[in-house]
């Protein structure tokens, strides 16, 4: 597709901008958005060069060079065996410049970057997110529209499960349940979930576990799902309480309600990626749980489920029309519950869009 080889183009412009020679790109999120081929990493290299200058390379093992034939093919394929160094391929593909400056990228494993730095000790080796991160960080129109698919299939996905029987049910059961519903949405089985019922959910990162359902209980429930429309990610949460209703629980709700909308109208270009974290805190703190809220306020989603740019304290990066990042404030009260909402948001040319539709008012289950 012209989408990779264009991305390219932009990645060696970058490239010259900040002083990289090459970009050394390994298997994962990185090598998907510059090339579209994805894999399994493993002990054998496969790695995308790409020179600032000049033609691209893809090294890989012999044997899986067929993989290669299902995608489009703008760079050459250099392989190599099982009784050679593929090392030897990235000594002929940098030299004469010895001396070269290296980005490689955040994904790579050890063990090749200590052998690339024997295999060209006169290389420079530096990070590639001057490069990478600053492309990935703003959203095309296709991407958004990824994402925006993602979320509409999530959003089918909670209408489904807010009908589930949840009182007598395990977090795992209902966990179960749940990537069925996410099956049937024609999504494939790589599927994340947190189910946190009762005192489980003041953990944010909550394991979900065997713990049973039972009357009154909070529950948030973070839906995801990684992959699947075009490698993008989806990442949901909402909270729902087993009936009967408690006034404690609606009212801290409406807490992190309030606060997850205003953080979202604050959302424009122009403004730093802490102000909106601040916004969702004042309202949280002000009414008495600043200190239940204990994590950031969102991070950026999509071809990975966290990556730039992160909605936080002391990040005073501006956001930029294209960037796309959860808004997602909480309160988790020790012993008690906890409370989530979060949508992924897109920031658009004067504000910002909801990627997701579902609706915020509390929701009662059986």
């Amino acid at each position: 597709m012209p989408i990779f080889s264009d991305r390219c183009r932009k990645a060696q412009t970058r490239m010259h901008e900040t002083g990289i020679d090459y970009l050394f790109v390994s298997v994962g999120s990185d090598m998907f958005y510059l090339t579209g081929y994805s894999k399994k990493p493993s002990e054998r290299l496969t790695l995308f060069v790409l020179p600032k200058n000049g033609d691209q390379s893809m090294v890989t093992a012999k044997f899986e060079a067929a993989r290669l034939a299902n995608v489009d093919q703008f760079y050459t394929v250099r392989t190599w065996d099982d009784a050679e160094d593929p090392m030897t391929i990235l000594r002929t593909l940098v030299n004469p410049d010895k001396k070269a400056t290296i980005g490689i990228d955040d994904q790579i494993w050890g063990i090749f970057v200590l052998r690339m730095q024997s295999t060209l000790p006169e290389a420079r080796f530096v990070s590639a997110g001057p490069v990478l991160s600053q492309l990935r960080i703003i959203k095309d129109s296709h991407e958004i529209s990824r994402l925006r698919e993602m979320g509409r299939k999530m959003d089918k996905v909670y209408e489904k499960v807010v009908k589930l029987h949840f009182t007598g049910s395990t977090e795992l059961d209902l966990a179960e349940q749940i990537q069925e519903i996410v099956k049937d949405q024609g999504l494939k089985p790589e599927y994340h979930a947190g189910i946190a019922g009762g005192p489980n959910g003041a953990s944010p990162h909550h394991s979900t576990s065997d713990r049973v359902m039972e009357k009154s209980d909070g529950v948030w429930m973070e839906l995801g799902c990684g992959g699947h429309v075009d490698g993008y990610w989806a990442d949901k949460t909402r909270s729902v309480q087993v009936a009967p209703s408690t006034d404690t629980f609606r009212k801290t709700y409406e807490i992190v309600r309030e606060a997850q909308q205003s953080a979202f109208e604050a959302i424009r270009p122009g403004v730093t990626c802490e102000s909106i974290d601040a916004v969702g805190r004042k309202i949280i703190t002000e009414a008495g749980y600043g200190e239940y809220f204990s994590h950031r306020l969102g991070h950026g989603l999509g071809l990975d489920i966290h990556e730039p740019p992160y909605i936080v304290q002391g990040n005073t990066m501006r956001l930029q029309e294209g960037m796309v990042f959860s808004d997602e404030p909480g309160i988790y009260l020790p012993g008690e519950f906890g409370i989530r909402i979060e949508d992924i948001v897109a920031v658009t040319k004067d504000g910002a869009e909801r990627l997701y539709d579902s609706t915020h008012e509390l929701i009662v289950v059986k």
